[in-house]
């Protein structure tokens, strides 16, 4: 049976991908072993969240460890790629309760306990969702090593980093201003609050009476301080009037006070600089301490009182007077209502604000002063930021380390405690006085500080924020704190792949932790990949209905198709416009390789590797055009411009293999000639068309890893899977400069010959034409692949002579004799009258692009027009050579 009956005429991805992957996973082909040799090659996933389904920056983020983890495995190394998820405590906790609350049920009727049941028991039902729809992208991670944030393990290492900072004085509790959900009721971190953009909202003034008229200094007599505000009720919290202590209009003022026109108690006016901008509205702002975090730290620098006007469903508390009990909505209402009434009221007018909202509940957040538990970073930061300055850890793109760099230099000291049930429980006990004690035990507690065991004592009732554990993921999935084979092999790891929207949220953080347990920094190089967006460059949102799902995508394209076009559009630095018509194009690609293998396992049929072979300068000229494909793959898989390695495969692949290497074969197996030299030719072919398949799938294999298993499967002479084949190296492919300069010659003779066939309106091999040239010794000996590809009959000596096309091969002159091939004076008439009418299409579309039409016509019209034109002028200029050839 011939090779090729058993290989069907196209791939169809879904016969064959979740087949693959079984046989992968059951084979532990993922599983990492550090006793192997090899050197160590780690990644840890950035871990989803348990409550998520599998997404387009999903997909690109775990795409790219993929293609980094199988190159590396291929190379030699011994690589470890770690997959997990995260515990996600507030959107898990959020998702439960609205189950819950659609039975009917309470959170808090059914106990702590029950409900962490509960969560479990979702957790086991719904949580691993995400990881199996990893498969289905074909990622190679070690799933015998999947972690989850509140696993056992890692779950130990949470309470002993707790323990630790605690006793090393880098962790506290204190009264802070935090983000805080009034319908969650827990602190938020900024992650998990988003500014809902551009919505309508008021700037409105009103006056402070001044507790006693003061005369500037002019002598005019001041009575009020005008302020501005968006949020009208939180006046109720106010406690000082501050200004520019250098402007004029209040410098006077600094010291006195205005009197609360509704609390009746007396606020003072401060001076302070870092704050108030004089040329801003009125140049005095009120100052609320406990409900604003630019007034918070000019409460703290200036001793003021803060005052809690909330409760922490956010209606107002004792300390809003007479509006206790209200909604912060409806005392809003009622709070201007009574200024308008007592004639304070200065005008509004109309202010977009950018609402913080919580991620879960939708609430709009409340900046509230709260008793919490906090990390003090500076201690950390000083290092982290050394690490990278120092080249220790890498940024790439680079510019992503002033990003970095901003955020670790301003960094405040870090709220960990949430107001949630589900989570690491923060190891806090508290004595009937409220003194707080901290272990990683109840036990270890009473033993570190002698209390008696009847002594009754309460653990803290809150969770720590779930980045404190994802801050910890790189060594504790490894096994710390115990001292693990694995920690010792892959720790600290090679890369991490990540967005560039948590690079402090979760980057910085895991480089301080990672320094400050582990001694090392977790990571070499930090790679960040650009957002997903739609083709016209938005945002993806369910509200737009522009949300492309992978899932559906795979299910369309094929893995390897959508995994090539991720690849191909994730240039360094640059937002990722997501194309269905790539995608497409992509499939075709995945097509065309196929097809091409066909070709080959044809040809394959009667190859004996021990036979003689010569090898054609077709054959040279492959080999050395692989390697120096493999040459560029690699540098661009190493520098991480994932990009141009989809690029060069691409190009190397249609443009090289495919579209001239295997039409140049043809004429090498065309007729039945026995002879020896034939047949060596035949055989010296043939084993180049297995050795650069042979390279190819290996070299395709990170990121179309079904299809190249498919492939490997079939070619002869391998073994095992391709995933575990050596990855091609430049010098396994040898360089050849005079096969290169040749092929180089007959390709631009054969384009030319095409380019005056288009030009003439003749189809590509008829009718026959004859070159002239003064040496015709080159083109002669490539004879076979002229008549096959470009119709050339003959070659012969001489110069020109009649009507002729004149192309330039190498530097020489070619002649193709036109008399007898076309009618000349038909040809020249039908030319003409092309270019007349195209210089009319020209003059149409240059008038109507003129006039303004650029700046009032909408983007994508302008675009369209320019496109139209430039094609226009490319077809006049190829209709001019043509008509010069004809004199």
């Amino acid at each position: 049976m011939a090779l090729i009956d058993d290989i069907p005429k196209n791939f169809e991805p879904k016969d064959v991908c979740d087949t693959i992957y079984a046989k992968w996973e059951a084979g532990g082909m993922f599983r990492a072993d550090p006793n192997a040799g090899g050197e160590p090659y780690s990644i840890v996933i950035p871990p989803p969240n348990v409550t998520g389904s599998l997404h387009m920056g999903h997909a690109l983020n775990n795409t790219l460890q993929d293609v980094l983890v199988r190159y590396k495995r291929m190379d030699g190394f011994n690589t470890l790629w770690v997959p997990g998820t995260d515990h996600a405590g507030i959107a898990t906790q959020w998702i439960v309760e609205k189950q819950l609350r659609a039975k009917g049920i309470d959170r808090r009727a059914m106990g702590r306990e029950a409900f962490l049941e509960t969560v479990w028991a979702w957790k086991a039902e719904s949580g691993g969702t995400i990881t199996h729809q990893l498969r289905k992208l074909g990622v190679s991670c070690d799933w015998s090593r999947e972690r989850f944030t509140m696993d056992e393990g890692l779950s130990r290492a949470v309470i002993d980093v707790f323990v630790r900072y605690y006793e090393e004085g880098l962790i506290y509790r204190a009264e802070r201003l935090i983000n805080w959900d009034p319908i969650g009721l827990t602190a938020l971190s900024d992650l998990e609050v988003e500014a809902e953009e551009g919505a309508a909202g008021a700037l409105w003034s009103f006056a402070y009476p001044l507790s006693a008229p003061a005369p500037d200094a002019e002598g005019n007599v001041v009575t009020e301080v005008i302020v501005a505000t968006t949020r009208p009720e939180t006046m109720l919290g106010d406690t000082a009037v501050a200004v520019h202590p250098d402007d004029p209009r209040f410098k006077h003022l600094i010291g006195k006070t205005v009197r609360h026109p509704i609390l009746d108690r007396e606020i003072p006016i401060i001076g302070d600089a870092i704050l108030v901008d004089p040329s801003f509205g009125s140049g005095a702002v009120k100052i609320t301490p406990a409900h604003d975090f630019n007034d918070f730290e000019v409460g703290k620098r200036h001793n003021l009182p803060m005052i809690n006007i909330f409760n922490l469903d956010a209606t107002v508390n004792a300390n809003g007077g007479p509006y206790q009990g209200l909604d912060r909505f409806v005392a809003r209402d009622q709070v201007k209502a009574k200024i308008e009434e007592l004639g304070l009221f200065r005008g509004s007018q109309p202010h977009v604000l950018n609402l913080p909202r919580s991620q879960r509940s939708g609430a709009i957040v409340e900046p509230m002063l709260s008793t919490q538990w906090f990390v003090r970073m500076q201690p950390l930061a000083g290092p982290a930021l050394a690490a990278v300055e120092h080249g220790f850890t890498k940024f790439v793109p680079k510019a992503w380390e002033n990003t970095y760099y901003s955020w670790m230099r301003n960094i405040k000291d870090w709220c960990i405690s949430r107001q949630l049930w589900w989570g690491h429980r923060i190891p806090a006990w508290y004595d009937p006085e409220g003194k707080a004690y901290v272990g990683r035990s109840e036990e270890e507690v009473r033993q570190k500080n002698g209390l008696a065991a009847d002594l009754v004592l309460r653990q803290d009732e809150d969770v720590l924020d779930t980045w404190f554990s994802s801050a910890l993921w790189p060594f504790s999935t490894l096994g710390w704190p115990d001292k693990t084979q694995d920690l010792a092999k892959y720790y600290p790891t090679s890369v991490l792949v990540t967005g560039f929207d948590i690079i402090f949220f979760w980057v910085a953080r895991m480089i301080y932790s990672g320094q400050h347990f582990m001694g090392q920094v977790p990571f070499k190089d930090v790679y960040i990949h650009a957002l997903v967006r739609d083709e016209h460059g938005q945002k993806m949102s369910k509200t737009k209905g522009n949300v492309v799902d992978p899932l559906e995508s795979i299910a369309l394209y094929g893995a390897d198709a959508f995994r090539f076009t991720l690849v191909a559009l994730a240039a360094q630095g640059r937002d990722i416009l997501w194309s269905s018509a790539r995608a497409e194009g992509n499939v075709k690609f995945q097509n065309k390789v196929w097809q091409a293998f066909r070709y080959t396992m044809m040809q394959l049929d009667g190859w004996d590797p021990t036979a003689p072979a010569t090898l054609s300068p077709y054959d040279h000229w492959i080999l050395a055009r692989m390697g120096e494909a493999v040459r560029r793959v690699r540098a661009a898989l190493d520098e991480y411009r994932f990009n141009e390695v989809a690029a060069e495969l691409y190009s190397f692949t249609w443009d090289e293999l495919c579209s001239w290497y295997l039409e140049l074969t043809k004429a090498t197996f065309k007729g039945e000639d026995p002879s020896p030299e034939a047949e060596a030719a035949r055989q010296g072919t043939r084993g180049t068309l297995h050795a650069v398949f042979h390279g190819l799938v290996r070299l395709l294999h990170p990121i179309m890893p079904f299809l190249t298993e498919e492939l490997w499967g079939r070619l002869p002479r391998t073994e095992g899977s391709v995933m575990t084949a050596a990855f091609p190296k430049a010098a396994d492919y040898p360089n050849d400069p005079a096969a290169l300069i040749e092929v180089k010659a007959l390709q631009e003779a054969i384009v030319e010959v095409r380019r005056v066939r288009s030009a003439m309106g003749l189809a590509d091999r008829k009718p026959a034409l004859i070159a002239r040239c003064a040496d015709p010794a080159l083109l002669r000996r490539h004879l076979g692949a002229l008549r096959d590809l470009c119709g050339v009959e003959a070659v012969e000596q001489g110069g020109p002579g009649g009507v002729v096309a004149t192309i330039v091969v190498q530097g020489q002159e070619v002649y193709l004799p036109l008399d007898g091939v076309i009618d000349v004076d038909a040809e020249r008439a039908r030319l003409d009258g092309q270019l007349q009418k195209g210089d009319k299409d020209i003059e149409a579309l240059e008038r109507r692009l003129s006039g303004g039409f650029r700046e009032k016509a909408p983007a994508n019209v302008v675009a369209e027009f320019e496109a139209k034109l430039a094609k226009s002028l490319d077809e006049r200029e190829r209709l001019q050579k043509a008509r010069a050839m004809l004199g």
